[in-house]
Formats: C-alpha cells, sequence, structure tokens
C-alpha cells in the first residue's frame, strides 16, 4: 500500500437521529463525512438533508458491518484509502479523530482502534455490559490470533479500504466489528490501538440496537468459527507482506527424527525458549486424561499463548499409550494405597475400571508438570545446541 493517506469520515446511522447533526457537523471539521443511512425509520433523513456531506441509504436495515463494507465500495470509487468510522449516538468525540489520522499516516497498512477510557470515575453511566463485553471479546480476540486486544468491541476504527475489498466476511451487523478485526490480523496487518474519550448519557437517554439474545448468539457463533479456523495448522491469506518468523513459518515436527526437526525449525528463527515451552506445552497436556480432546485442547492452548502448534501437537503424541498413562496410574495408585499396583488382570483393569480412572487424573497432577518440566528443558537445551552449533560454522 502506498503512504498516501486519504480518510473519509463514515458515519453509519440507525435510528439515531438526536445526536447525528451534532456528530457530523464536529465531525465535517476534520475532514469529508460520508452517512450511511442503514433504514433509518425515525425521520433521520431530513436532517441528513441540509448537511454538507455525502449520503447512501439502504432501503432496509441490513446491519452496521453492511453499512461499513457500502462506505469502503464508496471510497475506493472516489479515491480515498481509509475510512475512519465514528458512532452516530455521540458516544465517541470527534476531537479524538486526529488521532486516527496520524495513525494511519504513521502505519497505512494497519487498522486502528480505539480504546475507550472505562476508569473516568465521572462517568457513572457506563453499563457494566461494555465492561464485561470488552473483557469477554478480547479473551477470545487472544485466543483466535495470540495477540492482545485492548478494545476489540470498540467501533471507533480506521481501516484500510483495501482490506475490506479484499478479504470476504460472514457477518453483516454487529458481529462484523469482531470478525473483521480477527481476519485483519489473520490477512498480516497490525492493530494500532489508540486511548479515546468515551460518553454515556443517562441511561433512560441511552439508544441501542443491540439485540442482547440474537446479537450475543450470532457473536458466539462466530467465536466458535473463528476458534476452529485458528487452531488449524493452515496458513491464512496474507494481504501484507510481513517478515518470516515464528508465528508465519511453516513449522513441521516428526516424532521419528526429532533433531532433524528441530534444526529446520531454528532455521526458521525459533528461540529456544519458544521451542521449550510448546514442547512442554504439549506434554503437560497430553498428560492429563483429556479423554477424546487432547489435540483440540493443545491447538488450543498454543494458540492462546502464542507458542507453536506443531511442536505442541507433535510432543503431546509422547504421551500416548500405554506408558504414560500407566506410569500415571502407578503414581496414582501408590497415592492411595501406600503401594505400587502389581496385580495387572482384568479384575484391576476391567472390575475396577473406575479406580483406576480416578488414579490415572490423581497421578497426572503429579505428573504432568514433572514431565512437562523435563520435557521443555531437554527442547530447550538441544535447540540451544543446535543454534550454538550453527554459530560455529
Amino acid at each position: 500500500m502506498s503512504n498516501f493517506v486519504r480518510p473519509l469520515i463514515v458515519i453509519p446511522v440507525f435510528n439515531h437521529r438526536e445526536e447525528l447533526s451534532r456528530v457530523a457537523i464536529e465531525a465535517l471539521e476534520h475532514g469529508d463525512v460520508l452517512i450511511v443511512d442503514d433504514g433509518s425509520t425515525d425521520g433521520v433523513s431530513a436532517d441528513i438533508a441540509p448537511l454538507a456531506v455525502q449520503c447512501i441509504r439502504h432501503s432496509k436495515n441490513r446491519g452496521k458491518g453492511a453499512a461499513i463494507l457500502t462506505a469502503a465500495a464508496y471510497a475506493r470509487e472516489h479515491g480515498y484509502t481509509h475510512i475512519v468510522t465514528i458512532d452516530a449516538d455521540g458516544q465517541h468525540l470527534t476531537a479524538d479523530l486526529p488521532k486516527f489520522f496520524v495513525a494511519i499516516e504513521a502505519n497505512p497498512d494497519s487498522v486502528a482502534v480505539g480504546v475507550r477510557d472505562f476508569s473516568n470515575a465521572k462517568n457513572r453511566n457506563i453499563p457494566g455490559s461494555a465492561t464485561f463485553g470488552r473483557a469477554f471479546s478480547n479473551f477470545w480476540f487472544r485466543v483466535q490470533t495470540g495477540e492482545k486486544g485492548l478494545d476489540t468491541q470498540s467501533g471507533f476504527r480506521a481501516y484500510p479500504v483495501g482490506l475490506l475489498q479484499e478479504l470476504s466476511f460472514s457477518e453483516s451487523r454487529y458481529s462484523f466489528e469482531i470478525e473483521v478485526l480477527v481476519k485483519a490480523v489473520w490477512a498480516g496487518l497490525s492493530i494500532q490501538w489508540l486511548p479515546i474519550h468515551v460518553h454515556y448519557p443517562e441511561p433512560e437517554k441511552r439508544v441501542s440496537h443491540l439485540h442482547r439474545v440474537k446479537d450475543n448468539i450470532l457473536i458466539s457463533w462466530l467465536n466458535t468459527r473463528l476458534t476452529m479456523r485458528a487452531v488449524l495448522p493452515i496458513p491464512h491469506r496474507k494481504l501484507v507482506r510481513v517478515e518470516q518468523s515464528v508465528e508465519n513459518a511453516s513449522e513441521q515436527f516428526y516424532l521419528t527424527r526429532p533433531v532433524d526437526s528441530l534444526r529446520d525449525i531454528v532455521r526458521q528463527g525459533a528461540s529456544p525458549e519458544y521451542v521449550g515451552f510448546s514442547a512442554g506445552l504439549g506434554v503437560l497436556l497430553g498428560t492429563w486424561p483429556l479423554f477424546g480432546i487432547h489435540t483440540v485442547a493443545t491447538l488450543f492452548a498454543a494458540s492462546f499463548l502464542r507458542l507453536s502448534k506443531v511442536i505442541s501437537v507433535g510432543t503431546s503424541q509422547f504421551c500416548m499409550p500405554p506408558f504414560v498413562p500407566a506410569l500415571c496410574i502407578e503414581v496414582g495408585y501408590f497415592i492411595r494405597n501406600g503401594e505400587w499396583l502389581t496385580d495387572v488382570s482384568w479384575q484391576t483393569l476391567g472390575v475396577e475400571f473406575l479406580d483406576r480412572a480416578w488414579e490415572w487424573i490423581l497421578g497426572s497432577l503429579v505428573l504432568a508438570p514433572i514431565l512437562a518440566g523435563v520435557t521443555g528443558l531437554v527442547f530447550y537445551l538441544v535447540t540451544r545446541s543446535i543454534y550454538k552449533l550453527r554459530q560455529e560454522i
């Protein structure tokens, strides 16, 4: 993308007549403004008409995501490089707009997101759902991208038009703003988190079109799909050329050739610490009796911790039956009975299966951190040795 930046301020609106005119007039002081009327039924078009802004109207309500994509299409047709979205309800302050212009000029290949200040004690109207929703959404963003999100539900944002035009999205309503951030990171774009002010009116004056049940179900289903896609070791389509790194390198780990596999991973820039923690995580989860979900749990945890999914899943296979489970059962049996289990028969393994399962769980709680620590240390030392040998060559 060129360093030339030409932003368009976009105000999506649906039945927010009371504050729209003020927000639009104040936004005009900072640049060109486009209002996307997403099928409003409160007569807001009469307020828009005298304003010196461009306006596009949807014949029916299609959702905030659809309004943003409509704005992106308009922006591309008219030579704008970025759109800066600001809510029509007066929650965001137009005085913060210059922060977004500076951010995208410094890094055009990024998405800038406003981080709402909830610490202002004077603003007692901040709804509890806003703080909980932000924490909940930030958690899933971390799981799906491995990056820490500061306010993934904020609607005050700057998008490169190319991002919105080149990627495909399944969501058209509020959940779109979650999907687009995750896919932006997957596409190689960075996220800039900008501190902004926020204003919430008194509850009786607040207008919200968020459907608590319907929209939360859509968001939950979206998070499920994004998480499932995130844990798959399949590369994402990149819109921005990024430096080869541990996160985007094509890693392979073979149990039959662990040292050769580590040499390949080291060539791609993986540090000994990264390899050690990834290997330890795999053994930690592999030792626990997570019946039927070992791989899913390992992929999920590695993604959340930004460790190697390939190494973690590979080392978890060291814990496949019978050796490690049998060792856990022995330790668990000793803890319960003060002696080792020496009678291996249908009685002890079949009839008393529930006792053995409980001992497996108990023993794994003791052995998992020990085996994980040993494995992580071994992989760390081997990787470190490979590094030293490469430096001597």
